[in-house]
């Protein structure tokens, strides 16, 4: 065999071992291992960011609802105030029937120019009406009868001295209920009262119910007209609480 033959021959063999070797894959473990590190910090990120997520989530629903409770607490506040000054004006009311039951003449001078004082101090029947209806929500705590017993009064004797009151009270009962198309009709009766010692209240009540319908414009002329007309009054102070 010849030197030609034999480089020939080497050579054959040569590419023969090479071609496996070029054949075969480049190893990949680096590169997969890299991948599988990315892949698994991309996971924890996005865990991550979810939990941060969930409880930010957590903390606005606990933001809302102490929110609420406030809300809850402060709604609550205003109620019991509420309460507490109808109780007092329930019993200045009656004090002041007792009063004047107390100071009537016996056989009073009846005066045709004055037919409401006439009514006032001569007819002890209205006079027992009204308070027989106050007793009901005074004492009796009745107040669907004290509802009927000031309708009642109302339609017997129209132009008392207590009509403004009747409304008032009728208003109250009717604003207890929520039922606030008939407490409005009750106290605008009322506001046309100019020296009603209820007027003040009525109109506040008026513009509390306006905020209630949703009418914030209304409610605030409402509470304005107490504020100006009665600066030193109980119901002003609520009625700039409220605005």
């Amino acid at each position: 065999m010849n030197s030609n033959s034999v480089r020939t021959l080497a050579l054959a063999l040569l590419v023969s071992v090479a071609a496996p070797v070029a054949a075969t894959p480049a190893p990949v473990t680096e590169v997969g291992a890299g991948g599988t590190a990315v892949d698994r910090l991309e996971r924890m990120l996005q865990a991550r960011n979810q939990m941060q997520l969930d409880m930010q989530r957590q903390l606005d629903q606990m933001a809302q609802e102490l929110s609420n409770l406030r809300g809850n607490v402060e709604r609550n506040s205003y109620d019991i105030q509420q309460m507490v000054e109808r109780q007092r004006d329930l019993y200045r009311e009656i004090d002041t029937l007792r009063t004047a039951k107390q100071s009537a003449p016996a056989e009073p001078e009846k005066k045709a120019e004055d037919k409401s004082a006439a009514n006032y101090t001569a007819d002890q029947t209205e006079n027992a009406a009204y308070e027989a209806a106050v007793n009901l929500i005074l004492k009796e705590k009745d107040y669907q009868g004290a509802t009927q017993a000031f309708k009642a009064f109302l339609s017997q004797y129209p132009e008392s001295v207590y009509t403004a009151n009747a409304h008032y009270w009728l208003g109250q009962l009717y604003f207890s209920k929520r039922k606030f198309e008939q407490a409005s009709q009750e106290f605008t009766a009322v506001s046309e009262f100019k020296d009603s010692n209820k007027r003040p209240d009525a109109l506040l009540k008026l513009g509390l119910i306006a905020q209630k319908q949703g009418n914030g414009d209304q409610a605030n002329q409402y509470f304005q007209q107490v504020i100006d007309t009665y600066p030193d009054s109980t119901s002003a102070k609520q009625a700039k609480n409220a605005m």
